[in-house]
This record gives structure tokens, sequence and C-alpha cells, in this order.
């Protein structure tokens, strides 16, 4: 009888005992698991770490950065014959003195599909500053029609220039390599048939010669129409955090006049890659210079032309004024950051 008191008293025991937790089984296997996921992030940073430019494959960049920084050091590419040759050329250009000329002058060069509207409003600017100043135009359409002297027979070679792609900045160059022809050209301004000055000869001509920088409209554009222009196959030469974009009207010294001759590495990636239409719609007069200069000589641009164009009403061209729109305000407006408008 007591034997099976205690018997049954044991096994009310046993059934008033909470049965054995499984789910506290099962938790070491989700820390396991987890630290699994960890070691596989690791060994895959490890394995495929960032390059050259800004990537974290698995965290933001915030995130990843300090675990990047005890990984083993990345080795440096093996840069090409070309880039070797390229870094060679232009550091020595950007290095070496530039010959003094006794009678500076400031090279004009028109870019046009024909003849230039404004000739007489231009030979009324010049008049009387001979000798200050040298004209070239590259006409990509049918040879101009002149109606002041001052422009007569100052055509170089042209070919046919494409809207947006590398054909105008070839024009670009042609002109420029005509005009260092002159070494007492020592002013590069880059003009279209419809700039006009909005200053005296004298202002303009001791504005340009008076600074030891270029006037390059660049600047970053992290949109669809700026580094979404982008394209990787611009590796390894050109990477995107160096992709500028600008206006292409610019005032540069003979110094980068040079430059420009000189490049042919980026200048290829730029012709391959930067087409209106195709896939990313680059413009390669917009972007070319700007991510030139902002890779070779940041600190020797100004970042921003003196040649005035409004881009506000948001289309492919600049805005057009007409006679209506030319007011006191508005050339009170413009004449206070620039002395041309296009």
């Amino acid at each position: 009888m007591k034997v099976s008191q205690v018997w049954q008293q044991s096994n009310k025991d046993m059934t008033a005992m909470p049965p054995p937790r499984r789910a506290a089984a099962k938790r070491p296997m989700w820390i396991i698991v987890l630290l699994l996921l960890v070691c596989v992030a690791l060994i895959g940073a490890y394995v495929y770490p960032p390059r050259r430019y800004s990537a974290c494959y698995f965290f933001a960049s915030s995130v990843c950065t300090p675990f990047k920084d005890w990984l083993p050091s990345v080795a440096r590419r093996e840069r090409t014959d070309e880039e070797i040759v390229s870094s060679v050329v232009m550091r020595d250009l950007l290095a070496m003195p530039m010959a003094v000329s006794k009678n500076p002058k400031i090279a004009l060069m028109f870019l046009t599909p024909g003849s230039l509207p404004f000739e007489k409003l231009w030979e009324n600017f010049l008049q009387g500053h001979e000798g200050r100043y040298s004209i070239y135009i590259h006409a990509s359409r049918e040879r101009p029609v002149h109606s002041s002297s001052l422009f007569v027979g100052r055509e170089i070679h042209s070919e046919k220039v494409v809207w947006g792609r590398i054909s105008m900045v070839d024009a670009e160059k042609r002109l420029l390599a005509n005009a260092l022809e002159d070494v007492d050209n020592q002013f590069f301004v880059l003009l279209s048939d419809s700039c006009v000055p909005l200053h005296t000869f004298d202002y303009i001509y001791n504005y340009l010669m008076g600074t030891n920088v270029s006037f390059i409209d660049c600047f970053l554009d992290p949109g669809p129409h700026g580094s979404g222009r982008y394209s990787v196959e611009m590796l390894p030469e050109i990477e995107q955090r160096h992709f500028r974009k600008g206006a292409q009207w610019f005032a540069i010294t003979r110094r980068h006049a040079l430059l420009i001759l000189a490049d042919k590495l980026y200048y290829n990636k730029f012709e391959l890659y930067c087409k209106p239409a195709e896939g990313r719609n680059c413009i390669a007069d917009e972007h070319y210079l700007p991510t030139l200069f902002n890779m070779l000589d940041p600190g020797g641009i100004s970042n921003w032309s003196v040649t005035h164009v409004d881009w506000s009403e948001g289309k492919w061209h600049p805005r057009s004024y007409r006679a209506v729109d030319v007011t006191n305000e508005l050339i009170k407006n413009i004449t206070v950051c620039s002395i041309l408008v296009h």
C-alpha cells in the first residue's frame, strides 16, 4: 500500500514537471547560421575586394569602410603603355615654362555651320585693336559669306560636325591647332555664330590676360544627364567619380590648349564610348574637357565659363534671346559674371 502510494506520488510529480524546451535546443542553430553568413560575407569580400572605384558588395560604404581597412591591400593595377606615356607627357607639359610673348594675342575661334550673323558687331568690338587678336573660323556646312573684311580669309580647313558626337571635339581641336601655330596667341576663346561680347575689348583682354587659369565649365551632375551618361567601358583609365559635365564654350591658356592636343588616351575613350542616343545618350563635347581637366589639372581651371549660357528651359539646346528679351536688367545680370553671351 505504501509502495503504491509512493509510486503514485512520484508519478504525479513527473506529470507536473514541465516538458523540456525544444526551442531552447534550436536557438544555437540560429547563431551558427548567422555566423556562417558572416563568414561567407567576409570570405567574399576578401576574394572579391572593391577595386579602384567606391563599391561595397554587401553593406553600405559607411559600414564596410572600417572592415576594408584591415583587409590585405589590393595590388595596384599595372598601367598600360599608353597610360604611362600620357602621364609623363601631361606631367611635364603642366610643369614646363611657357614662352613669353612680347605681343600676346587672344585667339577668337568661331565654331559655326556657315556665315556669322554678327560680323559687323564684332568688327565694331575689334576696331582699333589690331595686333591684339586673331580670328579663326571653322565652318562645318557651307563657306561663310562675310559682311566684314576682318573675317575674310580667316577660314580653316573644316570637316562635318554632328551634334553631340566626337566630331564636335575634333572641330575644337582643329581650331586650337591652327591657332597654336601663332606663337603670340596666349588665350584661346571658343565662340559660336550666336556669341556676342558683353564688355569692351580692353576689359575682356585684360580680364583674360590677367589670369593664370582656364575658364572651363566643370561640375558634378549625379543625375541621368550627368553621371548617368558614364559607361563602365571607360574603365580603368576613367572612373565614374572623375566624370564631369559642363557647357563646351571655353577660354583657355596656351598650356591647356597644348594639353588638349597632346591627349590621346582619354580622347579615345570618349570617341568609343560617349555617343548620343546609344545607351546612356552621352554628349562628348559636354563631358570630354570637364572630365579631362578634372583628372589632370583640377586646380588649373575655374570650373565655370566666362560665356553666359541659359539652360533654364531644360531643352537640348540653350535658350535663344529674342530682341524683346534683351533688357537693361538682363544685361546687368549677365555681365556680373560673364564677358560673352551665347
